[in-house]
């Protein structure tokens, strides 16, 4: 059968090339009987989502020291949390990863649930991360389909309907793939071919371990696969951020509401974004004045452009909006990676004041 001759040869070239994760127990550990932690297999899918491995593994050490296991996390502060994410965005990944783990804690003893069926019952996990756990750590044999696997899946099966319609085909072929035994290993397998083999431009066909199997690399159309529709233009908004210091180095800051982009962070008080550049609102105030330039930041669905205030606050400022935040506590490195685009603007035109 072509799905099983599939199977075998992907894993036999994973057992020689899988990829070393931190979070990941590799093909020769888990021979040796080592387990995949599901905390560990958690914590790293939610990071990962729109976020590439390099990126992730130095938030995943620091993750994994402070937090070494998901009731250490239960019982973390929330704004350490969200300081510790800063800069990886999509933070309402951050505020789910402390309801689930305090799910995890509360509802199931500390221990995840061991099926895609019940994960799937926690706050912030879908059927991605629920059947990456369910495959990777627990053995079952769920399928588990991301960008890498869509793609890869796509070109051994010559697909060319484009996405993302294409997308309850791609999982119906990757389902006929997933195996019952090594589901998990199968899974890692088949992201590991996407990552550094069949990758989305100059896949290395001549060394892949399924070129004799694909049916895109046989009519000649592996590169032009997964095909996509095309993007509609994103939108640009504008806004303004007010930067505040009091004499003695204190900063005026807020947290953003729960909900929405950048729900839970701390940051410069600001105005709405919105089409066009909002009337000034500070909150404090102050001598407010314009920083050359502006801080130009993308989100996933628009481009942002932020006019910059700063001011020198009095001593005894009494803010409408924010608080103050010392010298000492304050660290640049732990507002969202957009805020510390106004830091460093202001910061710039601070200097040559």
């Amino acid at each position: 059968m072509r799905e099983r001759e599939i199977g075998t040869a992907l894993l036999a070239w994973y057992d020689s090339h899988a990829r070393a994760l931190p979070w990941r127990i590799g093909p020769a550990e888990r021979r040796a009987g080592h387990r995949p932690d599901p905390y560990r297999v958690w914590l790293s899918e939610v990071m990962l989502q729109q976020t590439t491995v390099a990126a992730v593994r130095d938030y995943f050490h620091r993750f994994t020291s402070r937090w070494p296991d998901v009731a250490a996390l239960a019982e973390a502060d929330d704004g350490e949390v969200m300081a510790e994410w800063a800069g990886l965005g999509y933070y309402a990944r951050a505020r789910n990863l402390l309801k689930c783990a305090r799910a995890v804690v509360a509802d199931h003893d500390g221990r995840f649930p061991e099926t895609s069926a019940a994960l799937l019952t926690l706050p912030g996990i879908g059927p991605y991360t629920a059947a990456a756990i369910a495959a990777i750590a627990c053995d079952e044999p769920a399928t588990v389909v991301d960008g890498n696997v869509e793609r890869v899946t796509a070109r051994l099966f010559a697909v060319e309907t484009p996405l993302p319609n294409a997308k309850p085909e791609l999982t119906a072929l990757a389902r006929r793939l997933t195996p019952e035994t090594r589901p998990g290993d199968h899974a890692q397998a088949m992201m590991d071919l996407g990552a550094t083999i069949c990758t989305p431009r100059n896949p290395a066909c001549g060394i892949c371990p399924l070129r004799l199997f694909c049916a895109g690399h046989a009519s000649g159309i592996a590169t032009e696969l997964p095909r996509k529709l095309a993007k509609k233009p994103k939108p640009t908004r504008f806004g303004i951020a007010y930067v505040g210091t009091r004499e003695d180095g204190a900063a005026l800051l807020e947290r953003r509401p729960e909900r929405g982009l950048l729900g839970g962070t701390l940051g410069w008080p600001g105005s709405a974004w919105t089409e066009a550049t909002p009337a000034p609102a500070p909150p404090a105030a102050a001598d407010w004045r314009e920083s050359p330039g502006a801080v130009r930041h993308t989100f996933t669905h628009f481009h942002l452009v932020l006019t910059v205030l700063t001011a020198r606050l009095p001593a005894g400022s009494n803010p409408e909006r924010g608080h103050f935040v010392s010298r000492d506590n304050f660290r640049p490195g732990d507002l969202p990676t957009v805020m510390r685009k106004v830091h460093d603007l202001a910061s710039r035109a601070l200097l040559t004041d």
